[in-house]
């Protein structure tokens, strides 16, 4: 898997173009390799983290359930620890990444990390009402509450956000600053 997708990389360069993400099977071949000692354990934990679609892709659901099994001791790696993969889980935007990070609130552990990456994720749909709940028990799932009250989620982004568009056969940029 590892030499091919090298190669992918290779020939997507030579074309100047970024190579393609991670395939559902791609994640589950990489998510073997990482839970062995490898001699490019770099690469493979930059794939991991940056070469696999956030969201609900396949790959995605590959890539949190594996960091879901690390949160819970089910599976382990010599390169992620329990609260890496937390960390790591609260890059995914969204999606497959919520029930695990819902679940490490409970945790005294990683409860503390689960409630930082919950507190900038806004996709989460329907486990908003599951959050709540829990914040009337559990202090970490109050402070993701709090968070999203108080939009930290926003005040923590970018100073400026610049916007490209078409319109008409003209190319616009427009840049906002907060």
């Amino acid at each position: 898997m590892l030499q091919d997708y090298k190669k992918h990389c290779e020939e997507r360069e030579k074309q100047s173009i970024p190579p393609l993400p991670l395939s559902a099977q791609q994640t589950s071949d990489l998510v073997e390799l990482l839970k062995a000692e490898h001699k490019e354990s770099e690469l493979l934990l930059e794939l991991l983290r940056e070469r696999v679609p956030a969201g609900v892709d396949q790959a995605a659901y590959v890539k949190a359930g594996f960091l879901a099994d690390i949160t819970t001791g089910e599976a382990s790696s010599p390169y992620i620890s329990k609260k890496e993969a937390v960390m790591i889980l609260g890059t995914m935007l969204g999606g497959y990444n919520i029930q695990p990070l819902i679940k490490c609130l409970e945790s005294d552990e990683l409860g503390e990390e689960a409630a930082t990456a919950l507190s900038k994720t806004l996709l989460i749909f329907d486990a908003f009402n599951e959050v709540l709940a829990l914040s009337e028990t559990n202090k970490n799932a109050k402070t993701v509450i709090d968070a999203w009250a108080e939009g930290l989620w926003f005040k923590e982004k970018r100073k400026s956000i610049s916007f490209c568009w078409r319109c008409g056969g003209n190319w616009f940029i427009a840049k906002i600053c907060n």
